[in-house]
């Protein structure tokens, strides 16, 4: 008894969980097609009962009146053949033969002892006429007198199968069951109809917020409904959540704003400190001694690193904050070239190779570019063991200047592709504690300069590939 309410309970729970999969215009269409099925059913019921009821009570009269027309008009002469009686009917009054064939009847006429005197062909024996009215053997019967010549009783029996009216009231109740589903159908396709109308407004609000999710523009306006309903109201909610919503995100973007132009001011108001700061420390060290050198030489190397990342940190700002450095025409081979004699004194065991055949002509600032190319370079020798090499190679292709930079590391795995560009990411393999700005500034300068940059599959088997391309001039 547990089991099958459980079974019960988990059919309703997966029949629950169906219906609030289905969308909003079908549930509407079939609940009103459900609730006119039933209608049209109890409906279907009352009338079939009425009308086999009626049927019945028809065929029921209309045996009875043609039985009592029957012992009205037919006169019968009795004769004996031998030792049996014999009528024969009076054909002038009513051929009795004609009418049971016209309407599909049997008729006998006996005595009460069931003595047989005349009988259609075909007719069954409908026993003895003790009764006016019954039935036997699939066939209503009813019983009469009927006048015989000499005038002893005779019984006139007229019956007519029952298997008549069940094959009309299984006609009216087929045509009833066609009727019920035939409206039902009607009702669900008129729902359908419906619901679909219906949810126009709705339709429009969706359209709607999805122009708004493509442009990312709250301040555009929800369409309003004619009717003063519930979608009314919800397109009246909805503008004013994108006009909250519009408000308030001029007022980040406003905050934004005046945060990047302090970024961007405070970093380059501390470039003339922190220059000031790294000239008395390089004095200091040339003129102390000892112990007292390796503190001052130590605080250089703190206040170099902090002047490159007030640096980046001035770069990425100016992005932030839309100032775009004066552009030229800078040929980006010689870039990749001083970016190399830049670099090599601290390569240490790794070996530097360039290919940069002249006149690779960019459009673009020397000194972000020049950012790139380093930035790209020393991630390499960052990441690679010493006495493996890392090689720049600028191309022209399609249109735009390729620069390459490619080295014999362990490469960066597949799901940290785009995570090596963000702000302050530091990859497993950093060795000198990088400030995690430098891929982040070589996507910046590469954007700012209408150009991309993409870590793509390493050439033989080596390690990293990092691409960059920009437009030539």
């Amino acid at each position: 008894m547990a089991s099958l309410g459980s079974s019960i309970r988990s059919a309703a729970r997966a029949t629950s969980s169906a219906y609030r999969h289905l969308p909003i215009r079908w549930r509407l269409a079939g609940g009103s097609a459900a609730l006119t099925l039933v209608i049209l059913c109890g409906f279907a019921v009352i009338v079939g009962v009425l009308t086999t009821r009626q049927i019945r009570e028809d065929f029921q009269d209309e045996v009875s009146r043609n039985a009592d027309k029957l012992s009205q008009q037919a006169r019968l002469r009795l004769f004996w053949d031998g030792t049996r009686p014999v009528l024969k009917p009076d054909r002038s009054r009513v051929d009795l033969e004609d009418f049971a064939a016209s309407q599909g009847a049997a008729i006998r006429v006996i005595t009460e002892d069931d003595l047989v005197g005349y009988q259609t062909p075909g007719a069954p024996d409908f026993g003895t006429p003790y009764r006016r009215t019954f039935e036997t053997d699939g066939w209503r019967v009813e019983r009469r007198q009927v006048e015989v010549v000499p005038g002893d009783p005779w019984f006139l029996q007229y019956g007519r199968r029952i298997s008549e009216i069940q094959d009309t009231t299984a006609r009216v109740k087929l045509f009833l069951a066609f009727g019920v589903l035939g409206g039902a159908l009607l009702a669900l396709l008129a729902g359908l109809a419906t619901a679909r109308r219906a949810m126009e407004p709705i339709t429009e609000l969706t359209a709607a917020a999805r122009r708004i999710e493509r442009s990312r523009d709250p301040s555009l306006k929800i369409p309003h409904p004619e009717a003063d309903d519930e979608v009314a109201e919800l397109a009246y909610t909805l503008d004013a959540m994108l006009t909250a919503l519009d408000s308030a995100r001029a007022e980040t973007e406003g905050a934004l704003a005046r945060q990047r132009e302090f970024v961007a001011d405070a970093s380059h108001e501390l470039r003339t400190p922190l220059t000031s700061v790294l000239a008395n420390l390089e004095l200091l060290e040339e003129e102390l001694t000892g112990e007292q050198r390796e503190t001052a030489a130590s605080a250089l190397r703190s206040s170099r690193r902090m002047r490159r990342l007030v640096a980046d940190l001035l770069l990425l700002a100016r992005a932030d904050a839309g100032r775009q450095a004066p552009h030229e025409a800078v040929d980006l081979s010689e870039v990749v070239t001083d970016a190399a004699a830049e670099l090599e004194p601290v390569a240490g065991d790794h070996e530097i190779s360039i290919f940069a055949p002249a006149g690779m002509q960019v459009d673009g600032a020397r000194d972000e570019l020049h950012r790139l190319v380093l930035n790209l370079m020393e991630n390499a020798l960052r990441h690679t063991d010493p006495g493996t090499a890392v090689e720049a190679t600028v191309e022209r292709r399609n249109g735009a200047v390729v620069l390459s930079v490619e080295d014999d590391g362990p490469g960066i795995p597949r799901d940290l592709r785009e995570k090596v560009f963000e702000r302050f990411y530091r990859g497993t393999g950093d060795r000198s504690g990088s400030s995690g700005l430098g891929l982040s500034i070589v996507r910046t300068v590469a954007e700012s300069h209408k150009g991309s940059v993409e870590l793509e599959e390493p050439l033989d088997g080596r390690g990293a590939r990092f691409v960059v391309r920009i437009p030539t001039a």
